[in-house]
């Protein structure tokens, strides 16, 4: 779109795109594998609750596991099958620690559940389709997995003005959203105009990097008929796909720290989640599957792929003709945000948008050296704050002080790292501190709680025992009373 003035972001860094190997290849199917591992928690907030049991027969579709609490979001079938296990399994998360896991056996039939019609989304109260939504298990697909029907409840406690849609795609070698782009335009643009109906909204901008212009294209053509959406080209410049970024580029507004941008009138929603919303509302399809780009030197066959929800990593990397040699690393996401896969069993997940396996050619291994106080990592630092200052506090366990610098504010970028001349790991410390700190606030949460509910049992106990004695006391008057009654009259 021209004419609209554009805004520029602090900090930031220009990293090698390294999206050639997948950026013409189209969309393919995976096929489906034995056994999908399907995790409960798969989005922020509280896991699902198993609604089936083990020997259960379950449909393409069905749902396995239900929401709990408001937020959280509910897990389906990607397929038809048998219900094997109910437990823990290894996650897709650094730790590799065991997460709540329903694993099926696929049977081959691919059979779904009942569906049915919807009526005409644009005839529908806000709140129903948010509710199909939520039914549907939609969550943020650009990695935040925040659930998307809370989102688009935000009509009812703040003023909106705008829907931004997320296309910048700004993570190196990822183009899964670029082909989704190109290839299904028009879902996308439906899935559009049924979350602006949902918001009360008029307006949308459409942000997409200009290095991706065969995906602005198709967006702008399938947006025609529109004229409250436009598509923008963004400048290319890490973390531009970051929600307060992406905003603070289009609008000019900063969003405060640990405010949103429904603050600023805005909502923000990746375009993957327009193409579910999309599926949801036309074919009443759950979120089973996503688009997923493998790629890496060390991969035979890179490409886009859509996979079902569950799918183990080796099974896609099998698929794509395995591996040419042993990888330096498998990330799970992009190079900058992604995690260190712990190990190919892992499944694939709802906001999983990448398999790297990366040579040593592509991520050069060197050692970390003593900051040198150059203060690179301060200046490209899209939030404004002192890395170099929070790694020192977050190294030396002084996790307050690190958040008096700023931790929680910190979006885990990664450019303080990539630029680091001593190759310091400042993001694997800020995630360390971030967790810990997580962690030790929960632990005094529990502390006081503990010490509120032993107050509270002491103080009702002290108040059976007042009240005790003063029933006592009581019954000892009335006794007195009535043996003064009895000796008086007996005189």
């Amino acid at each position: 779109m021209r004419g609209l003035k554009l805004f520029k972001i602090r900090g930031g860094v220009h990293p090698n795109a390294n999206k050639q190997a997948t950026h013409d290849r189209n969309i393919a199917k995976l096929p489906v594998p034995g056994l999908l591992r399907i995790p409960l928690l798969q989005h922020i907030g509280s896991p699902a609750q198993p609604v089936v049991k083990l020997g259960d027969y379950v449909l393409k579709g069905q749902l396995l596991a239900r929401p709990q609490g408001a937020i959280s979001a509910p897990v389906h079938a990607p397929t038809s099958g048998k219900i094997v296990s109910i437990g823990k399994y290894q996650a897709p998360h650094p730790s590799g620690l065991p997460v709540p896991t329903i694993t099926l056996k696929t049977d081959g039939k691919d059979e779904w559940t009942q569906t049915w019609e919807y009526e005409d989304p644009f005839q529908m109260e806000p709140a129903k389709i948010a509710e199909i939504v939520a039914n549907a298990g939609i969550v943020g697909m650009g990695g935040a997995t925040f659930p998307s029907a809370v989102k688009l409840g935000l009509r009812n406690r703040y003023q909106l003005e705008k829907l931004i849609i997320n296309g910048a795609e700004c993570e190196p070698y990822l183009t899964c959203d670029s082909r989704l782009m190109q290839e299904h335009a028009a879902e996308i643009i439906d899935g559009i105009r049924i979350m602006m109906h949902a918001l009360g909204v008029t307006e949308t901008l459409i942000a997409v990097e200009k290095n991706k212009p065969d995906a602005i294209t198709s967006l702008e053509q399938a947006a025609g008929d529109h004229p409250g959406i436009k598509v923008v080209g963004v400048p290319v410049q890490y973390p531009m796909g970051s929600e307060k970024h992406l905003t603070q580029t289009l609008i000019g507004k900063e969003t405060p720290a640990r405010a949103l941008t429904a603050d600023l009138g805005v909502v923000v929603h990746n375009v993957a989640t327009a193409y579910a919303i999309h599926d949801a509302l036309r074919n009443s399809r759950p979120l089973i599957s996503r688009i997923v780009t493998v790629t890496g030197a060390a991969i035979q066959n890179p490409g886009n792929y859509q996979v079902l929800i569950g799918t183990p990593v080796s099974h896609i990397i099998d698929c794509c003709g395995g591996l040419k040699n042993d990888p330096e690393k498998l990330i799970l996401g992009g190079p900058m945000m992604g995690q260190p896969l712990p190990s190919t069993k892992v499944p694939i997940i709802k906001g999983s948008g990448g398999i790297l396996a990366l040579t040593s050619k592509e991520v050069p291994m060197k050692d970390p050296s003593p900051c040198i106080r150059c203060a690179s990592c301060v200046n490209v630092c899209p939030c404004g704050l002192l890395p170099l200052e929070m790694a020192i506090r977050a190294k030396a366990g002084d996790l307050d002080g690190a958040a008096e610098y700023g931790l929680m504010d910190c979006i885990s970028c990664g450019s303080c790292s990539y630029v680091c001349p001593s190759h310091i790991p400042l993001v694997q410390y800020f995630n360390y501190a971030k967790g810990a700190l997580t962690e030790k606030q929960r632990a005094q949460h529990k502390q006081e709680e503990i010490k509120r509910l032993i107050e509270a049992r002491k103080e009702r106990m002290e108040k059976q025992a007042k009240a005790k004695k003063e029933k006592l006391a009581r019954r000892k008057a009335e006794m007195a009373e009535k043996k003064k009654q009895v000796s008086e009259t007996s005189a």
